[in-house]
């Protein structure tokens, strides 16, 4: 259960980033700031029962690297941030580096 604790509070680590983005226009200023705060919140709790079991070290890394790569997913599916095969390859990295952590545990 703690690696769906964790999965899941990487999924939620995208939500901050949307929403101080969200923030940025003035018409959903409120609305973004709530959204990322919020966000924040379920994140760090599901992270914190996910680390019951988990290591540290690993809980972080992949928490980081799932909310990392779908951020960069988001920004450029949603928002219009600019994409090449290199940035591609980086978050290809980091989705790596996260399936060898879960291997490795």
């Amino acid at each position: 259960m703690a690696w769906v604790y964790l999965i899941c509070a990487g999924l939620f680590e995208i939500g901050w980033p949307v929403g101080l983005k969200l923030a940025q226009e003035p018409q959903t200023r409120w609305f973004g700031i709530a959204m990322a705060v919020l966000f924040m919140a379920i994140s760090g709790f599901l992270l914190w029962l996910a680390q019951k079991t988990i290591p540290m070290g690993t809980s972080y890394a992949v928490w980081t690297g799932i909310g990392a790569a779908g951020t960069f997913l988001v920004g450029i599916f949603f928002y219009g941030d600019s994409s090449s095969l290199m940035r591609y390859f980086g978050v290809l990295l980091i989705i790596a580096g996260v399936i060898t952590l879960k291997l490795a545990h």
